[in-house]
C-alpha cells in the first residue's frame, strides 16, 4: 500500500530488491550518503511564550520612547509627525499583515514618542501633574483584569459577543468622527467639552476598550491552537499595542476630566 506521505511516496524501491523486503546495508548506506534536498526547515510553531516575549518587546521599546520624550521635550512638537508616522505605519502593518519586525517596531517608537509628548504637555500643568503614572497603572491594571477575564471565562468570546463588540466600535468611531467635524466647524456637542457627558463618553469608550482585548486573547488562542507560524507573534504584539494606546489615551483624558472638575 502506497503510503499517504508525499516524502515517503518520493522514495523509490531499489533495483533487485523484493516487496516487502528488509533493505540491504549497502542500501541503507547509499540513502545516508545522499545529498540533502536543500529544502529549508519549516518555521516552529506559535507559542504564549513568543506572544509574551514580543509583546514585551514591543511595549518596552514603546516605554522607553515615551520616557525619553518627556525628559527632553514637553511640547506638542513632537506629537504631531509622530501621529502620522505611527498612522501611517499602523495601516501598512494591517493592510499587509505585516509580522516584519522592524515595521512594528519603528511603530512602537512613534507611539511612545506620541505618548510621551502628551503625556509630557499634561505633566507641565501643575493640577495634572501625576496623572501619566496613574494613566498607566489603570491601563494596565484593565488589561491583567481582561485577561483574568478571558482565563476564567467569566465573559465568552461567542460570534453574537464579537458582532456586539464589533458594532459598538463602529459607533463609537462614527460618534467621534461626527464630534471632530462638528468642532471643525465651532459646533460644541459636548462629547469632548469635559462636563457630564464627556465623563460618561469616556468611560463608556474605556469599557468598549477593555472588552476587545477579550477578542485579541481570543485570536491568539486560536492562532496557537491551529499551528501558526512564531513569526505571527510579532503581529499580535502590535495589536495588543493598538489597544493599549488607545486604552491609555481615553483614561488619560478621563483623569483629566476629572481632574478638571
Amino acid at each position: 500500500m502506497q503510503s499517504s506521505n508525499p516524502a515517503f511516496r518520493s522514495l523509490r524501491q531499489p533495483a533487485g530488491t523484493a516487496q516487502g523486503a528488509a533493505p540491504s546495508a549497502a542500501y541503507l548506506q547509499q540513502m545516508y550518503a545522499q545529498p540533502s534536498t536543500g529544502a529549508p526547515a519549516r518555521e516552529r510553531f506559535l507559542t504564549l511564550d513568543d506572544v509574551v516575549a514580543k509583546t514585551a518587546t514591543v511595549l518596552g521599546v514603546g516605554v522607553v520612547a515615551a520616557v525619553l520624550t518627556m525628559t527632553f521635550s514637553s511640547t506638542w512638537v513632537l506629537a504631531i509627525p509622530a501621529l502620522v508616522v505611527g498612522l501611517v505605519l499602523s495601516l501598512i502593518i494591517i493592510f499587509k499583515q505585516s509580522r516584519n519586525p522592524a515595521l512594528i517596531l519603528a511603530y512602537s517608537v512613534a507611539e511612545g514618542i506620541l505618548l510621551g509628548a502628551i503625556t509630557g504637555a499634561f505633566e507641565s500643568i501643575p493640577k495634572y501633574q501625576g496623572i501619566g503614572l496613574q494613566a498607566l497603572v489603570g491601563t494596565l491594571g484593565v488589561f491583567a483584569g481582561m485577561l483574568v477575564v478571558y482565563k476564567t471565562g467569566a465573559i465568552r468570546v461567542t460570534p453574537k459577543f464579537t458582532k456586539m463588540l464589533i458594532g459598538a466600535m463602529i459607533g463609537v468611531m462614527v460618534l467621534l468622527v461626527f464630534n471632530l467635524i462638528a468642532s471643525a466647524f465651532g459646533v460644541d456637542t459636548g462629547i469632548r467639552d469635559g462636563g457630564p457627558m464627556s465623563i460618561v463618553i469616556s468611560l463608556v469608550i474605556i469599557v468598549i476598550a477593555a472588552l476587545s482585548f477579550l477578542l485579541d486573547f481570543d485570536q491568539i488562542d486560536r492562532a496557537i491552537k491551529a499551528g501558526a507560524p512564531a513569526s505571527t507573534a510579532w503581529y499580535f504584539a502590535f495589536g495588543l499595542m493598538l489597544t493599549l494606546v488607545w486604552l491609555y489615551l481615553e483614561i488619560l483624558r478621563l483623569l483629566g476630566y476629572m481632574r478638571s472638575n
